[in-house]
């Protein structure tokens, strides 16, 4: 959310903005309703300040000059009730515009449309060559008893699976060596509850716009989330930290995710890329109001997440996402896609946002400066790891001729020491 004062200041910024997002919100609609707010509230200050004045004086005066001031008093609170009735409709249209301002992309965003319009800064590793014909994931996977497609449909319906065998045993593998590796780097690890209040779906960002993309749980009022951000940036909800050297504060959240895919139908509908269920470990940072420090932070969290994709040994690109490809909090963000050979394309896997403020003053979260003064703090996030689609490059990069699968060096330990995916004695 953004600050009223700044949209006041900076209304065709915002506007501009909103279209470079290609989001749709009435600025001139919101700042005409906040400036009747204002004046309805001035008028009420008034008046109430009259009411109370009066109610005062009635006490000490006589029983004629106290009827005719317990009437005025009478009216006063009537205009004041219809003022009040007038105010309720006009602040919830304005909470609900308010709601739907984006944040302000920095200058080095790419403005653009859709993600054919990212510009890649880098590329990272060599898009191996194999000497025989290659298998995609799917095959690769149910030639091997890794996953179960057709029941994980005929059981929770479409872009649903099971993962079985060593392809549970890789996925847990992945997570853990992922949580270990950012334990090390100061992360605490957070296992989050998937389903939350909307409170802090609106907080950071995913309500209104998005929650066409969740699912809900009608009769309690609750919602399945989308990534563990939800809950760890919310975790610090209406909590103002009495010092700014308490932070920053870093999380990585594990968690199953939850995530309808509307509005995909027919897309990426051939295995594992785009799914309704899955499990990730999320990078979350929240620091001081400080730009240089942001920006610091967010280099750090993508750093973290190519470390890993190196560690895999799966080559990548990273991209400055445009405008149009971005959320409506997010002023800076990040992809990396990682080379998939059935897709003949590099393809996300990560994404590396800074929000500014816009989360935490959705969310109430400030701090106090070495001045004393509260602020809102920032916050950052990253993905760390996301499965099952980073089992599309690592079983299709990692394939043999005989459709068995190397593991990964790193991920040895995890897997009990295993070094290879074999098919199975029938």
């Amino acid at each position: 959310m953004l600050d009223i004062k700044f949209i006041r200041e900076n209304s065709e910024l915002v506007k501009k903005a909103a279209a470079d997002k290609l989001m749709e919100v009435d600025i001139d609609k919101l700042l005409s309703i906040d400036k009747k707010i204002r004046d309805i509230s001035a008028n009420l200050d008034l008046m109430k300040e009259q009411r109370n004045k009066l109610s005062k004086e009635i006490p000490s005066l006589s029983n004629e000059q106290r009827e005719i001031k317990v009437n005025e008093v009478k009216n006063l609170k009537n205009e004041i009730a219809n003022l009040e009735e007038t105010l309720t409709p006009l602040k919830a249209e304005y909470k609900d515009l308010m709601y739907r301002v984006p944040s302000v992309p920095l200058e080095e965003v790419p403005i653009g449309k859709t993600d054919d319009d990212n510009v890649e800064i880098k590329r990272v590793g060599e898009i191996p060559k194999f000497d025989f014909p290659l298998k995609d994931h799917v095959e690769l996977a149910e030639e091997l008893d890794l996953i179960d497609i057709p029941r994980g449909v005929k059981v929770a319906g479409s872009r649903s699976y099971f993962l079985k065998n060593e392809g549970a045993l890789l996925e847990m593998a992945i997570c853990r060596f992922v949580i270990d590796k950012l334990v090390k780097k100061g992360f605490t690890p957070m296992i989050v509850p998937t389903l939350v209040k909307d409170t802090p779906m609106f907080g950071t960002g995913y309500f209104p716009i998005g929650k066409e993309q969740s699912y809900e749980i009608n009769e309690d009022n609750l919602y399945l989330v989308g990534t563990s951000e939800v809950s760890l940036v919310s975790y610090h909800s209406d909590e103002t930290f009495e010092s700014e050297t308490t932070l920053p504060k870093m999380y990585c959240g594990y968690s199953t995710c939850y995530r309808r895919e509307a509005g995909t139908y027919g897309k990426d509908t051939r295995g594992l890329y785009r799914v309704h269920q899955f499990s990730k470990i999320e990078q979350v940072i929240i620091c001081e109001a400080d730009f240089e420090k942001q920006t610091e932070l967010h280099n750090f969290l993508l750093n973290n997440a190519e470390e890993i994709m190196q560690d895999l040994k799966i080559p990548y690109r990273v991209v400055k996402v445009c405008t149009g490809d971005m959320g409506i909090g997010q002023v800076r963000k990040h992809d990396i896609e990682a080379w998939m050979p059935s897709r003949n394309k590099y393809s996300e896997t990560h994404s590396c946002s800074s929000f500014n403020d816009f989360q935490t003053r959705r969310s109430n979260i400030k701090y106090k400066d070495k001045d004393g003064n509260t602020k809102y703090c920032f916050t950052l996030n990253n993905t760390a790891i996301a499965s099952p689609r980073i089992l599309i490059p690592i079983l299709e990069l990692n394939q043999n001729e005989d459709g068995s699968i190397n593991i990964p060096e790193v991920l040895i330990p995890y897997m009990n020491g295993m070094t290879k995916i074999e098919k199975k004695n029938k």
